[in-house]
């Protein structure tokens, strides 16, 4: 995966792994249940090529990222929660999010949430 960083970043508690590519407006790809960001890889090249800074996590609980044992702690504010965090922590006031299968739940939240963290142009 030539050029992608890959990272952890600590938030809400927890560290979450991301990989990452680019520079330029920033697009949020949120991986779909079973998967990880590792699914987004050829996205991430794609999208890197046009000026775009293209982050990828593996959302709590999944890969290289922790999983609490609480199963409370997999709420969508949570979750949602984690992806503000990550947010912050990658310095993005406002991003491009996609959202695939359950996770596109976690997209609809954020925007639900955080109507001022997600652009549309």
């Amino acid at each position: 995966m030539e050029g992608i960083q890959h990272r952890t970043v600590r938030a809400n508690g927890i560290n979450i792994h991301l990989m990452e590519k680019g520079e330029g407006p920033i697009i949020l790809f949120l991986h779909g249940f079973p998967k990880f960001c590792y699914s987004w890889r050829h996205q991430i090249h794609s999208l890197a090529s046009l000026d775009y800074r293209v982050v990828a996590p593996d959302l709590r609980g999944y890969e290289d990222s922790n999983a609490p044992t609480d199963i409370n702690s997999y709420t969508y504010f949570n979750v949602v929660s984690d992806i503000i965090r990550v947010l912050d922590a990658i310095g993005a006031d406002k991003v491009f999010v996609v959202g695939h299968d359950w996770e596109a739940l976690i997209a609809w939240n954020l925007l639900l949430f955080q109507p001022n963290r997600v652009t549309c142009s």
